[in-house]
């Protein structure tokens, strides 16, 4: 069943890289928001006069937590005329027209195989959300990794706590790939993701989810790889940007 439209406000904007912003929305009518962690929300902006023409959809960075408050992460589009106006003209206190959740790009019921969460830019929001959910919630789990690849180190979203739930979560790995980079720090990579899951099921190769979310170029080569590898298509869920 679709939810309603509801009222969103948004109490907290910070900037997380230098096209990238944070967004915090709490939804007063409700006690507590409750969604699966990799489910999104749609945005209804007054940026036209046609409806589908004004709604952006985004993936909650945040984990449920009982509250009514979720996180979004968004990275500015020079021509994109949703995140234009995010970005110039939404400040704390800004109402939004919000609808969700939705989407069935969640985690299966039993974390039963090893777990390849791999995305580009913004996509690592839903990864988050499953990973911080995943932890504290004590899930039963076999190998998780999050492969996350960017252009910069500057560009790599919730880097610092990600490394740290590498240090908390036994099984949980933050592989963070640099693309733009000549000199990267320990534990990243440089290139693209492809070649770190390829290197990884090269050591072992064992029953894998593969999820993978970003833009379309990323996720098309990565289900043709992830293919050649041997794995079923029945294996790969996605979730596309852009």
């Amino acid at each position: 069943m679709l939810e309603p439209w509801r009222t969103g406000k948004v109490i907290k904007i910070e900037d997380a890289t230098d096209s990238t912003r944070r967004f915090w929305i709490e939804i007063p009518e409700l006690a507590s928001f409750d969604f699966k962690p990799g489910q999104f929300v749609t945005l209804d902006l007054p940026i036209h006069e046609k409806k589908n023409k004004r709604w952006r959809s985004y993936s909650i960075a945040s984990a449920p937590d009982g509250t009514n408050i979720i996180e979004l992460v968004i990275v500015l589009l020079e021509d994109g005329a949703g995140t234009n106006y995010l970005f110039k003209e939404v400040t704390v206190g800004t109402e939004l027209t919000l609808r969700g959740p939705q989407g069935v790009f969640t985690l299966p019921e039993h974390l039963d195989k090893d777990l390849f969460l791999i995305c580009t830019g913004t996509g690592i929001a839903p990864f988050r959300s499953m990973a911080h959910h995943i932890h504290q919630h004590k899930i039963p789990h076999q190998n998780i990794h999050i492969i996350f690849g960017c252009r910069k180190q500057g560009d790599c979203l919730y880097g610092p706590e990600l490394k740290q739930l590498e240090k908390d979560e036994p099984g949980f790995y933050y592989h963070p790939v640099f693309s733009r980079e000549e000199f990267v720090h320990e534990g990243a990579y440089k290139g693209y993701v492809h070649g770190v899951y390829e290197e990884l099921l090269r050591i072992q190769k064992t029953p894998a989810y593969f999820y993978l979310c970003g833009w379309k170029n990323m996720i098309d080569e990565a289900k043709q790889r992830i293919i050649a590898l041997g794995y079923d298509k029945k294996d790969i869920h996605l979730e596309l940007y852009g």
